[in-house]
């Protein structure tokens, strides 16, 4: 029996900006990046999303390392197998447990070196049933987690950039998302999220201006069945399935003081996400030009103008002779490619913004915006800052226009290229958040992107803070966020349904680790997240979690591992809680 939709997101939001390392704290057009067009307001090259880690060209002069990239870092490559067995006690509605083991096989591995660098943690779970009497609603199943992100230079001022994730999320068929909980999911609500992208990355100088371009091609995947049906019933399904983005900018700048005492900089840029799901289409295309006007030796002020046109448009899907949606073996509504698509949002005119800029130290960095797009107000900017050299803070003010596609795809393009992946400790799934490894970038997630995997396109707006601290070989972190978002669908198709529709999305995490004597280790996470919809019918979900482990190391590469977990859903569709406890061995290669 398909169970009751739980409407909800687990992940945290960090925001990793990092800023890089000036030699000096001149006012240089190049390091305002998002007063001209850039990706902190929602350009775009953003899809809407977070800022961009724009290209450190002070590190060795040819614009080929992304900031926040560690500047060297020996090749670390972990391969391990672990043999678990697991016991989930669901206390809340009904007294029932589950035992069933679980093996695994993965690898984690790192790089960084001065014309190339990546991080990838990939694994590999196998869930093994011990039938009905011991394992009620855990099946036998297989599933593959991870993330990826790396560079090469390919020559001076030229980079390729690629990325990848895969996770394993419980959706409803409203496309409510909820990743890594501390217990398995039943094969009725699991989702499948895929996401790769790729693209090269310019930047060089032609006498005295600096010139960047770029573009990236993403492509993302969900893979969730019988999505049209919940209980044997046609219902609507609004569930994101594939999406392709393509995005590009190009811009170029003089700094202040090289020609005039102002800086000045134009801009362009491109972007487009088409959407399986009755066949939707974004398109955004900007061109601008900008000024940067010192008030001081660490502030100043920053604007721009330009041209912007928007357009969200999708068809109807297939219709019986009733006139009602027509569902295929997949369970999902197929889209009538004979339609015309139909123009659900569109926006065309002057853009602008102002802000100010303000770079104390090295260490610090403050910008803030205000202005005018997508046929409204808009708030962005960034802030880092750097205790010391072994803690980072950053946060991030976004607003933007796009699909889940498009949003994911820049997410992961966020994260930074050295970093190490957190996992749940029961299920050994990815959880959306990565810990740098570089002192510039904080604890860093996949924001809200994963709060919910529906398919229509939306304006959303948010923000981010993450910060992480190492002292010794203890560890801490965390990440907040808030994204709403406000969804499109043309008039007389099956989308006009979610037009106007609004989510909100709060979420926290917070991790700590530490050493016990010379052979232990322990690590405590929690997660908060809250959902609200403006439909009486999803209603709002609260989820709350906590899970502490502890590894011992036995002999050699050989350690033993417990862990505990308490997760909730408090929702107007169902109310749950369940226990987890986990005893397994890992070797390490």
């Amino acid at each position: 029996m398909t169970r009751l939709p739980v409407i909800a997101s687990l992940l945290a939001a960090g925001a990793a900006l990092p800023t890089p390392a000036l030699a000096q704290y001149a006012w240089s057009d190049d390091e305002v990046t998002s007063s001209s067009g850039s990706t902190a307001q929602g350009s775009p090259y953003s899809s809407g999303d977070q800022a961009d880690g724009g290209y450190d060209n002070s590190g060795d002069g040819n614009g080929s390392r992304p900031a926040g990239a560690p500047v060297r870092e020996r090749l670390r490559i972990d391969p391990y197998i672990e043999a678990n067995q697991v016991i989930t006690q669901q206390i809340q509605p009904d007294s029932e447990t589950s035992v069933y083991g679980a093996v695994a096989v993965g690898v984690d591995a790192s790089v960084q070196g001065r014309r190339a660098g990546g991080s990838v943690s990939l694994r590999y779970d196998r869930v093994i049933s011990y039938g009905d009497d011991l394992s009620p609603n855990v099946s036998d199943s297989d599933s593959l987690s991870g993330v990826a992100r790396g560079y090469v230079a390919v020559a001076p001022g030229l980079t390729l950039e690629a990325g990848g994730l895969a996770a394993r999320t419980r959706v409803d068929s409203n496309g409510g998302s909820t990743i890594a909980s501390g217990q398995p999911i039943d094969s009725e609500n699991e989702a499948r999220v895929y996401s790769v992208y790729a693209g090269p990355n310019l930047s060089t100088s032609v006498g005295p201006a600096q010139v960047s371009a770029n573009y990236r091609f993403g492509y993302n995947r969900v893979e969730e069945p019988a999505v049209g049906l919940v209980d044997d019933t046609v219902t609507f399904s609004d569930v994101a399935e594939e999406s392709t983005v393509h995005s590009a900018n190009a811009r170029i700048g003089i700094d202040a003081g090289r020609v005039l005492p102002v800086g000045l900089a134009v801009g362009a840029g491109a972007f487009q996400e088409e959407v399986s799901n009755s066949d939707q289409r974004v398109r955004d295309f900007y061109g601008r030009g900008d000024i940067t006007v010192p008030l001081g030796p660490h502030l100043a002020a920053v604007g721009g103008v330009g041209y912007e046109y928007v357009q969200v448009a999708n068809r109807d899907v297939v219709r019986d002779d009733a006139g009602d949606p027509v569902v295929g073996a997949d369970g999902r509504y197929q889209t009538d490619t004979s339609s015309p698509r139909k123009i659900a949002f569109e926006t065309e005119g002057l853009i602008w913004d102002v802000g100010v800029v303000w770079k104390p130290s090295r260490r610090t960095q403050l910008e803030a915006h205000y202005g005018r797009r997508y046929d409204s107000d808009t708030y962005y900017g960034t802030f880092s800052w750097r205790p010391s050299s072994r803690s980072a803070f950053n946060a991030s003010v976004y607003t933007g226009v796009s699909g889940f596609g498009g949003v994911l795809t820049n997410s992961l393009a966020n994260l930074p290229t050295g970093f190490v992946a957190s996992r749940n400790a029961l299920t050994g799934d990815f959880s959306g958040c990565v810990a740098g490894t570089d002192t510039q970038t904080s604890s860093d997630c996949l924001g809200g992107a994963l709060s919910s995997v529906r398919s229509a396109v939306f304006k959303n707006r948010g923000v981010n803070l993450g910060y992480s601290a190492t002292n010794g070989r203890f560890s801490t972190s965390f990440g907040l966020g808030y994204d709403r978002r406000s969804y499109f669908g043309a008039p007389g198709t099956l989308l006009a349904a979610a037009n106007g529709t609004v989510d909100e999305s709060y979420y926290a995490n917070v991790s700590l680790g530490a050493p016990v004597g010379a052979r232990g280790a322990f690590a405590v996470n929690g997660y908060a997240s809250y959902l609200l919809q403006n439909n009486d019918a999803l209603g709002d979900a609260l989820l709350l979690g906590a899970s502490a482990a502890y590894t011992h190391s036995i002999f050699g590469n050989l350690s033993a591992r417990g862990a505990l977990s308490v997760d909730t859903i408090d929702s107007d569709a169902i109310d749950e809680t369940n226990a987890s406890a986990l005893l397994g061995l890992r070797y390490d290669f």
